[in-house]
């Protein structure tokens, strides 16, 4: 970050992720936005995270993005939480079965919503939506200016 200005910093990580996400507690969902293959990087993440034995420990976590408040952690039991996105490592790689199911049927402009396939009564769910091939995912940070860098 030496020469890089906040903006700049955040543009990059949005970049990096993949695609751009937040939160929405009235609706209790997470909500993913990115092309196809910045989606399928959720996928790629989840698949990593699972495949690393150090994580097969209740409550060990990894955050995601710029603001770091997307947490996928390895707990008893499946849900999308207001904190994380958790379950088992089997849970985890389930749910990146699911994903990446999804996103192969997908279409421009779908709205994809997961949640009990993944988690009965789980509280939250998540929305994933697909845009064009070239989306730049800090483009839906409301928090940037909209200045191209």
């Amino acid at each position: 970050m030496a020469n890089e200005t906040i903006d700049q910093w955040l543009r990059r990580e949005w970049r990096e992720l993949g695609f751009y996400y937040d939160r929405n507690d009235q609706t209790r969902v997470w909500r993913f936005i990115g092309s196809r293959s910045g989606l399928l990087r959720f996928h790629d993440d989840l698949l990593e995270y699972a495949d690393d034995q150090s994580n097969d420990y209740k409550s060990e976590h990894s955050h995601y993005g710029p603001y770091s408040y997307l947490k996928i952690m390895t707990w008893p039991e499946p849900s999308f939480e207001k904190d994380a996105i958790q379950g088992s490592l089997t849970d985890l790689r389930r749910l990146a079965a699911i994903v990446g199911n999804k996103l192969a049927m997908a279409r421009l402009g779908d709205s994809i919503h997961i949640q009990d396939e993944f988690a009965e009564n789980s509280p939250y769910g998540l929305i994933l939506e697909v845009r064009e091939d070239d989306f730049d995912p800090a483009q839906a940070d409301p928090k940037l200016s909209k200045e191209a860098d």
